[in-house]
């Protein structure tokens, strides 16, 4: 058939489309009947046109079909760690990411016949160790490689460094050299209430202060190899999260090239805990399915999805399959992997990707000229403007506008839970002496769900 059928009928403009809206509605107002504001100050209207862009949508060059699918282990028992990994390869994993809680874990044990050259591995260390990157030699070469090692991510999640400001400074830049890898982990930010700019300006803050530091360490030719990796959380507004993580590619692009650095960089995303709830358990499934939906159509290169049942009980084996399970249906039932950039030249997302970016360029160009990202955290300004989003949001759910199904709509009444807790649930008040206030982890229906365990028989 060589005969385009919509040659046949004549284009509608926008005005158009607008005019036919409000004549529909009978005499109410278009704007308060059908356009709602987010928490990011951006308008979301009930239908886009392609006249409404100068220039229409490119195509992107992120290769959509290529994310992986990964599966986190915590490493308390190195030869247990080692065995969950190999048995996670075998049943669907493609990639692992090993939480290293100290410096007694083996890495030689830990990556035990993996094969490092096809399966890619995250390594997230809690602590900072110069010694400890010594036992990478033999595989810190490798491409499929990443450590996470983020000093500014860790004192705004503690409030202190790990030693000090200076020595922090000077071992964070043996290990750069050493691993190759410059990490930022912006998880924190959303997990602790923040929106969608602030997660961005944020994230792009952060990774400036390290292209700051490094600009005159670093030769030209070593910015160009260096693999930037961000660490990111998603939530379940599903085409905001996916046009955010198109939005980050973007931002970064534009900051590294000024930097001369590798304008490439490797999306590590996991599902966010903010909306994960205690009771009606199962929903957490319905949660992070369409969150790892947004994830993979965004362009994320590796998924790590969260367990239902993660904030309550420690890792297990149905929790975990179950999770994996879920990638791999959306991989291999429902076809993930086949369209590349599917959700490129939408007006919709294409207008949220333009409306995201700047704002977040307008937050970091002012959180830059107050000082930057380290100078706003020791002077407490980034915790103040989370805390103001998180309990935004926080009387969102408490009115029933932010819903969370099982909790405070619908929720069940026969839902008993006080026995099944094998993790602490909520934020843990342990009284510490901190440099600076540190960005705190909260769910929403933490006070809601604490209420209901006290009333529980």
């Amino acid at each position: 058939m060589s005969k385009l059928l919509f040659n046949e009928f004549e284009a509608v403009t926008s005005k158009q489309w607008k005019q036919k809206i409000q004549f529909d509605l009978k005499g109410a107002d278009y704007n308060d009947a059908l356009i709602w504001k987010t928490n990011e100050d951006i308008n979301v209207k009930p239908f886009y046109h392609a006249d409404e862009f100068e220039n229409l949508p490119s195509i992107s060059s992120t290769n959509a079909t290529q994310w992986r699918i990964c599966q986190t282990i915590f490493v308390a028992d190195v030869k247990k760690s080692n065995n969950t990994a190999l048995n996670a390869i075998k049943r669907g994993a493609e990639s692992i990411k090993f939480l290293i809680p100290d410096e007694s874990v083996s890495i030689t044990q830990l990556i035990e016949n993996i094969d490092t050259t096809t399966i890619p591995l995250y390594f997230e260390l809690q602590f900072l160790s110069e010694n400890y990157i010594n036992q990478f030699p033999q595989i810190l070469n490798n491409k499929h490689i990443y450590l996470n090692v983020d000093i500014l991510g860790n004192l705004a999640k503690t409030g202190n460094w790990f030693s000090s400001l200076k020595e922090d400074h000077i071992k964070f830049e043996t290990i750069v050299h050493q691993i190759n890898t410059l990490s930022i982990n912006i998880s924190l930010y959303q997990n602790a209430g923040a929106n969608m700019v602030q997660q961005l300006a944020y994230g792009l803050s952060h990774a400036n202060e390290y292209l700051n530091h490094f600009e005159s360490k670093i030769t030209k030719e070593k910015k160009q190899t260096i693999k930037i990796v961000f660490y990111v959380s998603v939530g379940t507004n599903y085409f905001f999260e996916l046009a955010k993580l198109k939005t980050l590619r973007f931002l970064w692009n534009t900051l590294a090239l000024e930097y001369g650095f590798n304008a490439h960089c490797h999306i590590v995303v996991a599902p966010t805990r903010r909306n994960k709830t205690l009771y009606d358990y199962n929903t957490n499934m319905l949660r992070t399915t369409t969150e790892c939906m947004s994830a993979i159509l965004g362009g994320a290169d590796t998924v790590c999805n969260l367990a239902y049942d993660a904030i309550y009980h420690k890792n297990n084996e149905f929790g975990a399959r179950i999770a994996r399970n879920q990638l791999l249906i959306l991989k291999h039932e429902s076809y993930f992997n086949k369209v590349n950039n599917p959700a490129d030249g939408a007006y919709y997302i294409e207008s949220i990707i333009n409306q995201l970016a700047d704002k977040a360029l307008e937050l970091f160009k002012n959180i830059e000229a107050n000082g930057g990202f380290l100078n706003q955290l020791m002077t407490g300004t980034i915790q103040r403007k989370v805390k103001d989003n998180a309990l935004k949001e926080q009387q969102q759910f408490d009115e029933g506008k932010e819903i969370l199904l099982g909790s405070n709509k619908h929720p069940n009444a026969n839902d008993k839970m006080k026995h099944e807790l094998e993790l602490y649930p909520f934020v843990k008040t342990n009284e510490r002496k901190t440099l600076i206030e540190p960005i705190i982890e909260k769910r929403l229906a933490e006070k809601l769900e604490q209420e209901r365990l006290k009333k529980e028989d």
